[in-house]
């Protein structure tokens, strides 16, 4: 493991060369190959170091850290062609990584907390150094206060563990046994506002519409993927207690979910459209690792990756717009076939894996998480139809009315985008798709 932190760590010098972006870039682009040809045992722990080592769960969201890292730096070219500090940047983004790479490959839970709120700072700098809006600041005083309160009961847990086990090495923990409902709700709390569960989500649309492209991608991509991660690191510990609390969760979860789909269809900003239905996505998310089964585990995991590249994607489609037209609102961006006719292709495909279409990675999540849930209750029926009806009809909303209709009259002229662009789009697409074709990976 330490060796690939340390090649991460060893690009950092590269950045005070004059021009270092497109070699950091590749780099990371082969890393993350290498990474991926690497791993040789799916059901155990591997490539074990002192702190360090991976199993199949975070195996998968390094991989897709590094994959993502990469593609910020090939989204945020306006920065390198602007010369707006871009070494400074690829130093974010390389902190960024290091700080995602240490959280999902910790042994110990104390370093795990550690690196998960250090995940914070970099994420801060790229929404208030490089964001658009004068609002950033309220945006990042917004995502700093929420995650910094959710954490601190979270450390007293910590504290409390290891004063029973003597212990934070996840490996020796075994189930806390059945204390009380606080402790539960504790242990839990600062992941599922990472995530974010309903009614602690204020934070998410905020941050996205300040954030830049970058920063967006990073946090729809990566960052609610840490609080799953977590949320399934420490259920191990609470299991006794999840059985008796986890129903609250998963009932206001799903519930929450629904809601925040009526809530996609009153959007007119692009960005804040796609941002709340990453909050109706994890919501299935929670309630998939709530139900403790392993087809709710699994199922979360192909969903988080799925989402990550999904909504990843989306994210650098209304940017591709937004630096054309200069604004992410819906009443001017629409009728987007007339202006850039081959990039609707891209809108299409992006936004059916969105709505779990085949043969997307989505699908295989969604179905995984319906059995699980159904499973664990019969009664969750009827939510869930409503979930997965209404994601097909928010994402629909989307691109219809982005791309058919008439015109803003404002439009004059036509544009073909970028061959970097198609490239980006493409390497979101194809990994969402391939992986379909790799579920024994996620349901050995």
């Amino acid at each position: 493991m330490l060796k690939y932190l340390f090649m991460i760590i060893f690009l950092i010098p590269i950045c005070l060369l004059g021009n270092c972006w497109w070699l950091v870039h590749s780099l990371i682009f082969l890393l993350s190959f290498i990474f991926m040809i690497s791993l040789y045992s799916y059901s155990d722990l591997s490539m074990i170091s002192y702190y360090f080592g991976v199993d199949f769960y975070s195996f998968m969201l390094i991989l897709l850290s590094l994959w993502i890292c990469c593609l910020m730096i090939t989204a945020s070219s306006s920065i390198y062609f602007s010369s707006y500090h871009p070494n400074f940047f690829v130093f974010v983004v390389l902190l960024l990584l290091i700080m995602l790479f240490c959280s999902f490959s910790s042994l110990n839970l104390f370093s795990f907390y550690i690196f998960f709120e250090s995940s914070l700072v970099p994420t801060l700098f790229l929404i208030l150094g490089w964001g658009y809006q004068p609002e950033r600041l309220q945006a990042g005083v917004y995502l700093m206060f929420y995650t910094l309160v959710a954490s601190l009961p979270l450390l007293l847990v910590l504290f409390s563990i290891n004063d029973v086990f003597n212990t934070l090495y996840y490996p020796l923990l075994i189930d806390y046994g059945s204390f009380y409902f606080l402790f539960y709700v504790f242990s839990i709390f600062a992941f599922l506002v990472k995530m974010p569960i309903f009614l602690f989500h204020l934070w998410l649309p905020k941050a996205h519409v300040e954030a830049p492209i970058s920063g967006s991608m990073i946090l729809a991509g990566i960052l609610l993927k840490l609080g799953g991660y977590g949320i399934f690191r420490l259920m191990k510990v609470i299991s006794c207690l999840g059985l008796s609390f986890n129903y609250f969760v998963l009932s206001l979860s799903l519930l929450g979910g629904v809601i925040i789909s009526f809530v996609c269809f009153r959007q007119v900003d692009l960005k804040s459209l796609i941002a709340y239905s990453s909050v109706a996505h994890m919501s299935l998310v929670i309630c998939g690792l709530m139900t403790m089964n392993w087809w709710g585990c699994m199922g979360s995991l192909s969903l988080m990756i799925g989402h990550g590249l999904c909504s990843s994607g989306l994210f650098c489609l209304s940017n591709i717009i937004y630096e054309r037209l200069g604004s992410r609102s819906l009443l001017i961006n629409k009728g987007m076939i007339n202006l850039m006719p081959s990039m609707t292709i891209w809108w299409f495909l992006l936004s059916s894996s969105n709505m779990a279409a085949p043969p997307s990675l989505n699908l295989l999540g969604e179905f995984s998480l319906l059995n699980s849930i159904i499973s664990w209750s019969s009664y969750m029926v009827l939510l869930l139809i409503f979930l997965s009806f209404f994601s097909a009809v928010y994402t629909l909303y989307m691109y219809s009315y982005s791309q058919h209709g008439l015109y803003y009259s404002g439009v004059y002229t036509c544009s073909l985008g970028y061959f970097r662009e198609y490239h980006l789009l493409f390497l979101h697409w194809f990994p969402l798709n391939l992986l379909c074709l790799k579920g024994e990976y996620f349901y050995f």
